[in-house]
């Protein structure tokens, strides 16, 4: 079994966020990270194509979610590409995200089911 290519290190990952949780990181300048980034030790991210199943998974019936689009580069020095999901490389961050490093950052609709959809915003 082969390992994927890491991405490039100029690429766009991504952050989905309760919408509260964001304006406080943007009134900080800073984004620190939701509970299961604490367990973990980083904050977990998602390139485009991981994002939509990442947003079923864990943002299902959340009201007011964020899609934020990160400058990998801006992050590469704590960014590190970890098997996960499906034995996926996700981006992990091994700090807080310095919102210098955000390129920008969306609402996002939810589906009849309650689900976020990322169409268009990717």
């Amino acid at each position: 079994m082969t390992t994927p290519p890491i991405p490039p290190s100029d690429a766009i990952v991504y952050r989905l966020a309760d919408r509260a949780a964001w304006d406080v990181a943007e009134a900080a300048g800073v984004y620190e990270g939701a509970e299961i980034d604490f367990r973990d030790g980083y904050i977990h991210l998602s390139t485009a194509a991981q994002a939509a199943e990442t947003a079923r998974l864990y943002y299902r019936g959340r009201d007011q979610v964020v899609l934020v689009a990160v400058d990998a580069a801006a992050v590469a020095s704590d960014l590190k590409w970890e098997a996960s999901r499906g034995g996926d490389l996700f981006p992990h961050l091994y700090a807080p995200l310095p919102l210098t490093a955000v390129l920008w950052a969306r609402d996002v609709p939810n589906d009849a089911d309650g689900v976020p959809q990322l169409d268009g915003l990717l």
